[in-house]
């Protein structure tokens, strides 16, 4: 078994965890105007929760890519993502700020620079993992940001053990192309599914705001081509995309998952974070079925280090 793949299937289990962590010092009180930072995975999980926080009231919340951070805005707190704590980008971000805002890291490795350049350190070991794409460990960040923000991590728990046991809404052999939907606080789940099958599988995928895919790309849609949807879909787009050809897919569209829509008639539509899963599960079997190794796909290492 590859590592990603087992490394897929304990997330139920640090999700748990990590909503035990929910409380841990450093994490922003309400009314902190905050700014959240990371790259490729955890830039993604930045956007959802800025968007999240906002939406629950607790504050302004803006994210950035950590080599894009606007230096020269002030902020209460900064919370950085950074599984491996040696990311060149996000580090020099919070050696700039920290002088005059306190800093919180998010990382799976205290013995790198970046917990000790924080204020304060979220470690979430137990979530570190061995393959270079992330997986559980993004997600279990996210998983204690929710909690913090009120969400029931038990509940989005349970629907990630159902997401492990479905059969997969795309069969390999039979898309050539992906593109991925969300809405608020799910266009970062939706960028990520579509980064985790171009990482793991060199895959042809895209992703955008699910409102703004008529705006044009909506003209790629046609046979052997999925549209995937992230959280609440706009009324009628399901329509349009199947008129094209293309399959969407969508926890609460029954008939495009075809036998998971009869798993999932009658109950609520999965947790966004647990139909993430099925993506990062989709990515594998993409990977696998071309031959290519999911633990370390080419030309990634698991941290960017610049010199």
């Amino acid at each position: 078994m590859s590592h990603v793949k087992a490394e897929i299937a304990t997330q139920p289990e640090c999700w748990r965890q990590a909503a035990k962590l929910a409380e841990t010092p450093g994490l922003p009180a309400r009314g902190e105007r905050v700014a959240v930072v990371g790259c490729g995975t955890s830039w993604f999980m930045a956007k959802s929760y800025a968007v999240l926080r906002e939406q629950l009231e607790h504050g302004e919340t803006d994210a950035f890519q950590a080599s894009d951070f606007p230096s020269a805005r002030r902020y209460d707190r900064l919370i950085a993502i950074t599984r491996s704590g040696a990311t060149t980008e996000t580090l020099d971000v919070m050696r700039t700020v920290r002088e005059h805002t306190p800093v919180t890291v998010f990382t799976a490795d205290s013995a790198e620079p970046a917990a000790e350049i924080a204020t304060d350190a979220v470690v979430l070991d137990f979530a570190d993992e061995k393959s270079v794409v992330q997986t559980r460990f993004a997600t279990s960040v996210l998983a204690t940001l929710r909690a913090h923000l009120g969400h029931d991590i038990e509940a989005a728990a349970a629907d990630a053990e159902v997401a492990i046991r479905l059969p997969l809404p795309v069969h390999p052999a039979l898309v050539d192309q992906i593109t991925f939907l969300g809405r608020g606080w799910t266009v970062g789940l939706a960028e990520e599914a579509a980064l985790k099958c171009r990482e793991t599988a060199g895959f042809w995928t895209e992703s955008y705001p699910a409102m703004d895919y008529r705006h044009g790309p909506i003209s790629i849609a046609g046979p052997r081509r999925v549209v995937w949807a992230f959280g609440d879909v706009p009324a009628g787009l399901a329509e349009e995309v199947e008129r094209t050809g293309a399959a969407f897919v969508h926890s609460r569209h029954h008939g495009g998952y075809g036998s998971i829509g009869r798993w999932l008639s009658g109950r609520a539509p999965l947790d966004p974070m647990a139909d993430l899963i099925l993506a990062q599960r989709v990515a594998l079997a993409l990977a696998t079925t071309q031959g290519l190794d999911p633990d370390n796909p080419r030309n990634l290492t698991r941290s960017v280090v610049l010199t």
